[in-house]
């Protein structure tokens, strides 16, 4: 009966551990992908702050360039949040 109860124990234990292992690596997957987001808005944001100071200058051409550059680092910073969170959600 002791060693029936140990088991049964042993095994609530081991599933209740898993299903807290889980949780654990979504909370995670969901805290990189909003800081990937959140990186890629900021650098999008940062290439339209030069941009409009280069169009205020009269340099139409390097303002494009400046908010290429802005949208690129941006999906940059998607990827990597994506690469991050399905890394996390692995684990």
């Amino acid at each position: 009966m002791r060693k029936m109860f140990v088991i049964t124990l042993m095994g609530i234990a081991i599933v209740g551990g898993t299903g807290i292992s889980a949780t654990a690596g979504e909370t995670k997957a969901k805290m990189e992908k909003g800081k990937g987001e959140a990186k890629a808005d900021y650098q999008e944001a940062k290439g339209e702050a030069k941009a409009l100071t280069e169009e205020a200058k009269g340099n139409k051409t390097k303002a494009e360039m400046e908010r290429a550059k802005g949208n690129v680092k941006g999906a940059g910073e998607r990827v990597k949040g994506k690469s991050k969170e399905t890394k996390a959600r692995v684990e």
